[in-house]
């Protein structure tokens, strides 16, 4: 099965997941309510990633003039990939870390954290920096932004399901309960309890999928195999 097709199916476990918390909360009207909201969000994270991205993460742009060095290298890498230049940022934080966003190839950012420029050389940051444009190029930028704002959506969802049953719990007579039955409310509390757990799980299987991808990518750009693979945020060196 090719990544392009796993993605595809965990993206769409993810906003059942969703759609299934809207149901218990309002019924029918309730997954039509969390499935309107599923498509609004997407919409608002293919429009809006990279910037969202970039203040989650504190980073801010910088132009040619105040970093010539890594806006120079990430022109040229850009160039070998065939991508148009993306917007550079830094992360002011001594952690060697690095990220891309945007929905697409011309309005993708890559960011670095100014930790990262400390410890590596020229050619251990490039292999970083092919990495990330390799996202940018396998489109796992626009993924990676769509997945966690459903599994952030769902989390919240989950916690609101939560007090909807703790405030109807004291509204509901004992017949009430008696009707609904211990089954039907252990069901519920199984799914306030399993869901942010199930959106954990697929976002992370998607972000392993796409990051071997970008692996595989970033190598044949930057031409070394062995330098600067980034994988889930943690730096590994050859």
């Amino acid at each position: 099965m090719s990544n392009a097709l796993k993605t595809t199916i965990l993206l769409a476990a993810l906003t059942a997941v969703f759609i299934v918390i809207g149901a218990s909360l309002g019924g029918q009207s309730g997954m039509l309510l969390a499935f309107a909201f599923a498509i609004i969000l997407n919409f608002g994270a293919y429009w809006f990633s990279g910037d969202i991205a970039l203040r989650m993460a504190g980073a801010h742009e910088v132009r040619p003039e105040q970093a010539p060095e890594l806006h120079r290298m990430i022109e040229e890498l850009a160039t070998y990939a065939r991508l148009p230049k993306p917007r550079v940022a830094m992360i002011e934080s001594p952690s060697p870390n690095a990220l891309a966003a945007g929905r697409d190839a011309q309005h993708a950012v890559v960011a670095v954290t100014t930790g990262i420029l400390g410890v590596l050389s020229r050619d251990e940051l490039a292999g970083v920096l092919a990495h990330e444009l390799g996202h940018v190029r396998n489109r796992d930028v626009l993924i990676s932004s769509i997945v966690a704002t459903l599994a952030g959506a769902i989390t919240v969802l989950a916690h609101m399901a939560q007090w909807s049953m703790i405030l109807s719990g004291f509204g509901r007579s004992n017949d009430e309960e008696e009707e609904k039955g211990f089954g039907g409310l252990i069901g519920s509390l199984m799914m306030i309890i399993l869901a942010p757990i199930a959106a954990t799980v697929i976002q992370l299987a998607i972000t392993r999928s796409r990051e071997y991808g970008a692996d595989e990518t970033g190598a044949r750009i930057h031409g070394n195999p062995d330098r600067g693979l980034l994988s889930d945020g943690m730096l590994h060196l050859a």
